[in-house]
C-alpha cells in the first residue's frame, strides 16, 4: 500500500544543486565559473558601487534643515490704505477684508508705515511696525494687537 510518506517526486523532476571550487571534474572548478581574473572574479561588489565615478550620494546637493515652513507670513497694509475709512472707525481684519485690503480673514495681518494718515482710527491687527503705531496714535486713534 502506498503511503504519503513514501511519495516522491518523478524521475528527473529535481536535479542536485551545483556545487562550485570542487575540482575540474565537476565542470564548476578552476574559476569556478566566475570567467578569469577582473573585479567580479574576486571579491563582492556592494550594489551601489558604480565603479569608481563620483557616488550618487556625492553628486547630489546637500538638503538640510530649513526654517522656512514654520515662519509667519503676515498680509500686510500699508497706513496710506487705511486713509480711505472714515474717522472714528474700527478698523478690524473682518472690515479690512470686505474692503479689499487683505485676501483672507485667516492669516496675520501687519500693518506697516508707508504713507500717512490724517483721521483717528481704531486699527485692530495682528502686528504692527513702530512707525505705523505711532503715527495711528499721533493721528489721535488707537492700536489694538491681536492675538
Amino acid at each position: 500500500m502506498r503511503r504519503l510518506q513514501h511519495l516522491r517526486p518523478a524521475r528527473g523532476a529535481t536535479s542536485d544543486t551545483s556545487r562550485r571550487g570542487r575540482g575540474r571534474g565537476s565542470g564548476k572548478g578552476g574559476t569556478s565559473g566566475k570567467g578569469h581574473k577582473g573585479q567580479r572574479a574576486r571579491a563582492s561588489i556592494q550594489p551601489w558601487f558604480e565603479g569608481g565615478q563620483m557616488p550618487i550620494q556625492r553628486r547630489m546637493s546637500h538638503k538640510g534643515f530649513n526654517n522656512t515652513r514654520f515662519a509667519t507670513t503676515y498680509q500686510i497694509v500699508n497706513l496710506e490704505k487705511l486713509d480711505r475709512f472714515e474717522a472714528d472707525t474700527v478698523v478690524t481684519v473682518d472690515v479690512m477684508k470686505d474692503s479689499g485690503l487683505i485676501s483672507s480673514r485667516f492669516k496675520p495681518v501687519k500693518v506697516l508705515g508707508k504713507g500717512e494718515i490724517h483721521k483717528s482710527l481704531t486699527v485692530c491687527a495682528h502686528s504692527f511696525s513702530s512707525s505705523a503705531a505711532a503715527q495711528i496714535e499721533a493721528a489721535g486713534g488707537t492700536v489694538e494687537v491681536l492675538d
